[in-house]
């Protein structure tokens, strides 16, 4: 399955290669556009030395654990929110019967390897961040394993907009909320939000597991809304929740798909 994967993603990535000025521009454009986030945090340290009690460089840590997560599966898996313009077009039905997920066929679907530098240029910010901070490295393993729950959660989220989109084919930006949205709202510390809200993303979409709850621990702060130490390491087990109602959602949406028969 994985093989298959990257065999179809090579596919479409030699296809970009044949045009490498376009191919380096539209990369170098991702990064700038990405360094805007970035430069709207340094605006706003410019300004004021804590935002809800975080400094910039704690701050710039939630921001890249946060990215890093989503440009992965941004590059990887984000092409899935494309399911209804197949559904529109007829084409999902050639999707059905090849021999391949058809959820992997259509991540890889015009795949698009420029998106890398988005990667870049988060992961550079989340090494600073942690290069500039003085962090306690007993915690560190933390790192890694919030990054990766952050990069299920996204999958998942993704899916789940997917699987969304069978339903309703015509409001793509309903389920573009689910994905993008959710990784603005990660940027920043959720103490800036209100408390309902805060409740929402950790109890019911456990986007708080993103960065939030694993990045309190490892920053060594406490919740300013109170919530229980353990919860900082229940990230693997909300993104496994999630990614299970996910392909369950995803499997319900392909089997009550209605073929257009072309």
């Amino acid at each position: 399955m994985v093989r298959t994967y990257f065999l179809l993603a090579w596919t479409w990535t030699r296809a970009a290669a044949a045009y490498p000025v376009s191919f380096w521009l539209m990369t170098l454009g991702g990064i700038v556009i990405a360094s805007l986030d970035v430069a709207v945090i340094l605006v706003i340290f410019a300004n004021t030395t804590t935002l809800a009690g975080f400094s910039r460089e704690e701050v710039l840590f939630l921001y890249g654990t946060s990215s890093v997560s989503f440009t992965v599966c941004d590059l990887f898996v984000s092409n899935i929110d494309r399911v209804s313009q197949h559904i529109k077009a007829g084409t999902l039905d050639t999707f059905l019967i090849r021999p391949v997920s058809a959820w992997i066929q259509l991540a890889t679907d015009r795949f698009t390897p420029n998106r890398a530098g988005r990667v870049l240029q988060a992961s550079v910010v989340l090494g600073y961040s942690i290069a500039a901070l003085d962090l306690d490295w007993r915690r560190a393993w933390m790192i890694p394993v919030m990054v990766i729950t952050g990069m299920v959660i996204f999958t998942a989220l993704w899916t789940l907009a997917g699987a969304l989109q069978f339903v309703l084919t015509d409001a793509p930006e309903v389920s573009s909320s689910f994905t993008y949205g959710s990784q603005q709202l990660s940027q920043y510390p959720l103490a800036i939000y209100g408390r309902d809200l805060v409740r929402g993303v950790t109890y019911v979409l456990p986007l708080a597991f993103i960065n939030w709850q694993p990045g309190l621990y490892v920053l060594g702060e406490d919740d300013p809304f109170g919530t229980p130490e353990f919860m900082r390491f229940l990230g693997p087990a909300a993104a496994l929740v999630l990614a299970l109602l996910a392909a369950l959602a995803w499997r319900q949406g392909i089997r009550h798909y209605r073929s257009t028969g072309s």
